[in-house]
């Protein structure tokens, strides 16, 4: 009786301390909730989500929807020049072409998603085109900028000066290889809960630095780069588009939340898998966030040095995530 006594009392210590630290020692947010938020959450990839979620989370607070939130917010990176990995100002393929990826995924489970995209700003919402009026789910190439010009969108040059200039330096050094490309490649993916506890996503990128013409990683295919199923949760990725596209990341980690998984759970076990199928993942990142129905959330990469941020309870914050060599 006393050792039993014994075992509980430590156990109420460690749920205890457990509650009092949402931070896990400064790298993961994860929080302990029992029913859904009211006020909804942004989750997204990288520095330059916190930018993204402060719009995203202007249309949720003001009651709006999921679907609109991941849109607004990942179009704030799309329009970004400083950013080398997304829209305006990404780093061209070897020929010099900026092409784009983007996928966008709403609470009823429709998907619209682009590939091999240019000269248009707004990827995320030439997906959300298509999700919302064709039924399409991808478009690619020269297609989908017929379509984008079709209706309304605008041509722009997406080859900013400094990324022009970053690409004749590459040139000048580079092995011209088709090999994959390890530099600059940091997706933007973004998860939103609203006051309706509805889920949705977005994921938008212009890809690997200098790879070959025609290239298409992960971003725009639903499944891979994005999944969201209302009734379990939503998940994103980020780093290394072929190790992704090759486990349907995305899908794999909501599958295991219906299955039981808590989120943090679930992401672990996607780059798990992705670390015992390739021998070799030492130069190569990945990176997933997931969220569930009750705003539970998970992080976790292949390496340190995965950010992401969160938006709830009023506060927009950084955090790292844990990683399988960290």
């Amino acid at each position: 009786m006393k050792s039993r006594r014994s075992f509980l009392k430590k156990a109420s210590a460690a749920f205890a301390a457990s509650a009092l630290a949402p931070f896990a020692k400064a790298t993961e947010y994860v929080p302990k909730t029992i029913a859904p938020l009211r006020d909804g959450l942004v989750l997204s990839t990288w520095n330059h989500g916190m930018a993204a979620n402060e719009a995203a989370w202007d249309v949720i607070s003001r009651g709006g929807s999921a679907v609109d939130a991941a849109e607004q917010g990942v179009r704030v990176t799309e329009a970004d020049p400083e950013g080398r990995s997304v829209g305006i100002g990404g780093l061209p393929d070897r020929d010099g072409n900026v092409t784009l990826d983007a996928c966008i995924m709403n609470s009823e489970g429709n998907a619209g998603a682009v590939c091999f995209l240019q000269d248009i700003l707004h990827p995320v919402s030439v997906a959300r085109k298509i999700m919302d009026d064709t039924p399409h789910v991808m478009l690619a190439g020269e297609g989908a900028k017929r379509f984008a010009l079709a209706n309304g969108f605008e041509a722009t040059d997406l080859l900013t000066p400094d990324s022009k200039k970053a690409w004749e330096a590459w040139l000048e050094n580079a092995e011209y290889e088709p090999i994959i490309n390890i530099e600059n490649h940091d997706t933007i993916g973004l998860l939103a809960l609203d006051q309706s506890a509805n889920l949705a996503g977005a994921c938008t990128t212009s890809g690997l630095a200098y790879k070959m013409h025609g290239r298409v990683g992960d971003s725009p295919i639903i499944g891979a780069g994005l999944y969201v199923d209302n009734e379990v949760g939503a998940a994103t990725a980020t780093g290394m588009g072929e190790l992704v596209m090759r486990t349907l990341g995305s899908f794999l980690i909501v599958e295991l939340m219906r299955q039981g998984a808590k989120p943090q759970q679930a992401v672990k076990e996607a780059v798990e898998r992705i670390v015992a199928k390739n021998k070799d993942v030492k130069d190569m990142q990945v990176g997933y966030l997931a969220v569930d129905k009750e705003g539970n959330i998970g992080a976790y990469a292949i390496h340190p040095g995965f950010t992401y941020a969160l938006h709830r309870d009023g506060k927009n914050r950084m955090a790292e995530a844990r990683s399988h060599f960290g």
